[in-house]
């Protein structure tokens, strides 16, 4: 997956352009129809979910389960949006995936000859050809620093003169059989998949700053079955993580510690639920309905806040410590931002940085987004559905958008049902970086040529 595309022009019908995230998560399945307005900015057209019932902590364990639950999304969003939805961005999360930094470099023929953007990305599909443990697959590869004939620390090469092109590699992999069985519920669902993403780099794209990024940045995703961990310095992705905890785990624990049921747990947790158990009441209690002919069951609102808040620091002690790993807990000027499900946890961020020391924000997902038909996507649960829609507008790395316009790529082949007109696929491979038509200027000098033969044979 080359990092840059040699062509940045934009069509001027790139607004017709509709893109499809399919959020494939542990307590929810979610898509979301989005394109691009007239402002540069992502109008969602329409949104479906469904109870996710066949994923454990970020993995399909049920592929009938995950697909009844996709055909049901999917279905309610083009329903909505009025779009028949044939292709996908689709998000991949759980503790299978890794991530690792590798060093690779190539020797340019011409030295005195600039980079340029095929060199690069020569250098970057290189690293997608790299050997690794057997039962993994690369995701993606994103480049962190660039070294031009031993002059390190560029961030963009292209335009500089050298023979020697080498550079740091932020390589991501996941496990094989996971990502064939997403690629089979999708299959099963009459989709395809454009992209396959990590799920906290799509939820960057939403939440996430320029000035962030560029400062430094953590973001943490909590979901239902995993939190996910995205550090970035200098506008560049710098670590990535998956810690195998979510939401989830706290309504286990509020279950088993107050004696009550799932469903009730978990709508304790999310109408009562404080990450802090010093700021709720001892004298609050709160009415739990019994079951048949047994009496409610009444439980202390600070009894309630002590089990989530033990969980919760255990999870925080594991996102800091993949901080500490990273190397960068010193140059976070931007703190941390929380998202997903679980970042809506009264109290959270105080929690967050009593425990870490860092800022912290909770993350909406409305940092590109422009007028839609619903105000719901603005939730932090769906920082990731949001971030895959944007991900077919924009590419995962800032320095590639300098090079590209993605927008010309065709994400979904989607049929307007109301106008029944077929998505047109702009794409044009012939034209230069200028905007300059080659082919139609060759077509025209063709036409020239021959029309000046015909006249001489005419004569």
């Amino acid at each position: 997956m080359p990092m840059y595309k040699e062509n940045n022009q934009s069509h001027p019908n790139q607004n017709d352009k509709i893109v499809v995230g399919l959020d494939i998560g542990t307590t929810k399945i979610c898509a979301i129809v989005g394109r691009k307005n007239e402002y540069g900015k992502l109008e969602i057209l329409g949104i479906g979910k469904a109870v996710s019932e066949g994923v454990i902590r970020g993995m399909v364990t049920n592929i009938n389960l995950t697909v009844t639950a996709i055909e049901k999304a999917i279905k309610e969003a083009s329903d909505q949006s009025g779009i028949d939805i044939g292709v996908v961005n689709v998000g991949i999360a759980g503790q299978h995936i890794k991530s690792s930094v590798h060093h690779h470099g190539i020797n340019r023929p011409g030295g005195d000859e600039e980079i340029s953007v095929d060199d690069v990305n020569r250098l970057t599909a290189d690293m997608y050809r790299t050997v690794m443990p057997f039962g993994n697959e690369i995701i993606h590869v994103m480049p962190q620093v660039y070294t031009v004939d031993y002059e390190e620390n560029i961030k963009d090469p292209v335009g500089m003169t050298g023979v020697r092109l080498e550079a740091d590699f932020h390589v991501i992999t996941a496990n094989t059989n996971a990502i064939k069985n997403i690629n089979r519920c999708v299959q099963k669902g009459d989709l395809a998949i454009d992209n396959l993403i990590l799920e906290p780099i799509a939820s960057s794209m939403s939440v996430l700053s320029e000035e962030e990024k560029e400062a430094g940045v953590c973001l943490v995703d909590i979901g239902g079955g995993t939190t996910d961990i995205a550090i970035f310095y200098d506008n560049i992705i710098r670590h990535t993580a998956v810690i195998p905890f979510g939401g989830d785990i706290i309504t286990s624990d509020i279950k088993t510690g107050c004696n009550i049921m799932h469903k009730q747990a978990d709508e304790l947790k999310i109408k009562f639920g404080s990450a802090l158990a010093s700021e709720a009441r001892a004298n609050d209690i709160i009415t739990v309905k019994g079951l048949r002919d047994r009496p409610a069951k009444e439980i202390s609102a600070k009894n309630l806040a002590s089990i989530i808040q033990c969980r919760m620091e255990e999870i925080l002690e594991l996102v800091h410590s993949e901080i500490i790993c990273s190397g960068y807990e010193d140059r976070l000027a931007g703190g941390i931002v929380i998202t997903g499900g679980g970042a809506q946890l009264q109290n959270l961020k105080q929690l967050f940085e009593l425990m870490t020391g860092q800022h912290t924000r909770i993350g909406y997902p409305n940092e590109h987004l422009g007028k839609s038909k619903t105000e719901l996507v603005k939730s932090p649960m769906y920082a990731t559905a949001v971030g895959l829609v944007l991900a077919g507008f924009w590419s995962i790395d800032e320095r590639a958008n300098k090079y590209s316009d993605i927008s010309e790529k065709p994400a979904v082949e989607a049929v307007d049902k109301n106008k029944k007109v077929q998505e047109k696929n702009y794409k044009d491979d012939t034209k230069s970086l200028f905007g300059f038509n080659l082919k139609k200027a060759s077509d025209r000098l063709k036409g020239l040529l021959m029309d000046d033969i015909d006249d001489k044979q005419d004569y």
